[in-house]
């Protein structure tokens, strides 16, 4: 009994003589570490009490119907008794919203025609679809809408917000350029039906928007907004195969570059610009020249023109710009290479201007189609068919595409209209919406898209 007495006492000694020294250390240290140093210290870490019920008392901004009614005290407390007691555990809830602000129609974007097969594409930025139409479908007045001969969509398609598009007018491929997010351009064959892969893709800058093919020399053109160029293509590229050529830099007056269109006869290439541009500095060592900070600008919008093989910095040969123009978000650009004329989308101002092949500096145009017979809302794509003497337009404001006479003028009615969706049915236009902001003294929600 001596000895485990003996044992049990040196045992003790040695435990707490331990915990005293681990003490003193932790006050070394802790002494060492929380002297003064002119900042904030982390002193302690303490775990909080343990609270059951709600911390803070939610109150919502008015007593009145509102927008923010529906995040109501009540369904955040109904969520909160769901969850279970042990706080530690992570839980997935699976349910559906207590609303959603959807267009379950097409959203028409770009618009392209072949009239020799009387084949109408139509791009949808909204359910990222590529439909296709005859060229002589027209949507009864009370129909909800016209079915479309051919849908191509879907996660293997890489087409999703589609701003251009071009149909081969031997192969009848379907070139689709998408913009915001996928750098790819598609290419479907005519006989490609719903969710399959691209029969061809080329890898492009993020932002491509337009797409002009010059037949002839076998070169595909693309407009990239936020490099502020245009960049050309063998017309069979694939893959992540180079450029043959640039056009690029300041003196280029590209400045957020958006429709595309080339007059093989005069041999010259048009561009339409929103106006907002940064600049180039020096010459980096990969022999880039990246954008300077604080340089930004808005500009007033443009039609810039350049020779068809323009390379490089090179400086427009003539511009269309100023208040007489009406130039309003120019978007998609076509070229009557026989009439000498351009067709041009005009967003904002829900009109199509034409001007005259050589225009230059503050013009108006010659023709303008605007007004409410003519059902053109926030176009973005226009197409020519030269053989049928037709001017087609998307219109994004509405879920329609109209066609008019080459040498429509004014506020006059389409030959016929193509509708994706109900007539008396408004157009969301949420195109990849990045945020979303409450206004609370208008009670109105805000999507920047």
């Amino acid at each position: 009994m001596g000895l485990i007495s003996l044992v049990g006492v040196l045992a003790a000694w040695v435990l707490f003589s331990g915990v005293s020294h681990r003490a003193a250390l932790s006050a070394d240290s802790q002494s060492h570490f929380r002297r003064p140093t002119g900042s904030a210290q982390l002193v302690s870490v303490e775990p909080l009490p343990e609270m059951n019920g709600e911390m803070c008392e939610w109150t919502p901004a008015s007593a009145s119907a509102s927008l923010a009614a529906a995040f109501s005290q009540e369904r955040m407390a109904a969520a909160r008794s769901a969850m279970p007691a042990d706080a530690g555990t992570s839980i997935v809830l699976d349910r559906p919203p207590v609303r959603s602000i959807r267009d379950p129609n097409p959203s028409f974007s770009a618009i392209a025609v072949e009239p020799k097969t009387n084949m109408l594409v139509v791009t949808d930025e909204n359910l990222f679809q590529v439909l296709e139409y005859d060229r002589l479908d027209n949507t009864p007045p009370k129909a909800k809408m016209t079915e479309p001969k051919r849908v191509v969509g879907g996660t293997l398609t890489k087409a999703e917000m589609m701003c251009g598009v071009y149909i081969d007018p031997v192969t009848l491929d379907t070139y689709i350029v998408n913009n915001d997010t996928q750098d790819w351009l598609s290419i479907f064959s005519k006989n490609a039906r719903g969710n399959v892969a691209p029969d061809r893709v080329l890898a492009v800058p993020h932002g491509t928007f337009g797409i002009a093919v010059d037949e002839a020399r076998q070169e595909l053109y693309l407009t990239v907004q936020h490099n502020n160029e245009v960049i050309v293509y063998r017309k069979m590229a694939e893959g992540r195969e180079s450029p043959l050529r640039e056009l690029l830099g300041n003196a280029t007056g590209l400045e957020d570059p958006h429709g595309v269109a080339l007059d093989a006869k005069d041999d010259l290439l048009f561009v339409t610009n929103h106006g907002s541009v940064s600049y180039r500095g020096e010459e980096s060592s990969r022999g880039r020249r990246s954008f300077q900070k604080g340089s930004g600008k808005l500009n007033p919008p443009s039609i810039t023109v350049y020779p068809r093989d323009a390379n490089g910095n090179v400086a427009p040969l003539r511009t269309i710009s100023g208040p007489k123009t009406g130039l309003n978000w120019p978007m998609q650009i076509a070229v009557d290479e026989e009439r000498g004329e351009l067709y041009v989308a005009n967003d904002m101002d829900h009109s199509i201007v034409v001007f005259k092949t050589t225009d230059q500096g503050d013009v108006a145009p010659t023709r303008i189609i605007k007004g409410p017979k003519t059902n053109v809302k926030n176009p973005t794509g226009v197409a020519l068919d030269l053989k049928n003497k037709e001017l087609w337009v998307a219109n994004m404001g509405n879920h329609a595409a109209t066609v008019f006479p080459l040498a429509a003028n004014g506020n006059v009615p389409p030959l016929r209209t193509i509708r994706g969706g109900p007539s008396d049915e408004l157009s969301l236009m949420i195109g990849n919406p990045g945020a979303v902001g409450y206004d609370s003294k208008r009670d109105q929600i805000l999507v920047p898209n």
